[in-house]
């Protein structure tokens, strides 16, 4: 299963939105490089508000292996304040918009398990976005990322801006629209029959 966490219901969690920033740091500041806040090996970021909700994907362990980041843009938002300029026109601030960053699994899992684990998260913001009426999710991603996880997992990607990169990292914007069809077609595709997500966190978590 998969947790949907925000700050109000993080003590129900026993330490796994914590335990999400350490692996956040395990892979976009250990393995990527990127330059951004850290402390006691933990990464974080001005997104992570009491706005943000998290998909954390614990394994057979208990142990957090996986995680995406959810911003509705009608609040400050990644794309919109760091980087406005990588996206054709006006950045989008509507509710029923949301972004996602920090998606991200833990490459110490065997490649089969990290498909799997990717595959989960991408229908579990397909499900967290249909519960809350949400039409879209925007994602800024290395365009190999777009095709081998999003795109492969089962999403219809429409391009929000060119190829561009930052510092030595290509990237691109793109819109995940959200439906019931996709969501179909990523169950099918991940071999998935069940929801991921909770209803009971859910209301939690809203």
């Amino acid at each position: 299963m998969i947790h949907e966490i925000t700050w109000a219901n993080a003590h129900l969690h026993q330490g796994a939105l914590y335990d999400s920033h350490r692996l956040r740091h395990k892979i976009f500041v250990d393995r990527t490089g990127y330059d951004v806040p850290t402390f006691d090996g933990a990464e974080y970021d001005q997104f992570d508000t009491p706005a943000t909700v998290y998909l954390v994907h614990r394994g057979a362990t208990g142990a957090v292996d996986g995680i995406a980041r959810l911003v509705p843009t009608s609040r400050p938002y990644m794309i919109q304040e760091l980087w406005p300029h990588l996206i054709y026109g006006a950045p989008p601030s509507n509710p029923k918009i949301w972004e996602g960053s920090r998606f991200g699994v833990d490459r110490s899992l065997p490649p089969q398990q990290r498909r799997e684990v990717s595959r989960k998260l991408v229908a579990a913001c397909q499900e967290f976005g249909l519960k809350r009426g949400i039409d879209a999710m925007i994602v800024l991603m290395p365009p190999f990322i777009l095709r081998t996880v999003i795109e492969a997992a089962g999403c219809v990607l429409s391009a929000m801006g060119p190829v561009s990169s930052l510092g030595n990292i290509p990237v691109q914007a793109a819109s995940v629209e959200i439906s019931l069809q996709q969501l179909q077609s990523i169950r099918s595709k991940a071999g998935l029959d069940q929801p991921l997500l909770d209803a009971k966190e859910a209301q939690e978590a809203a």
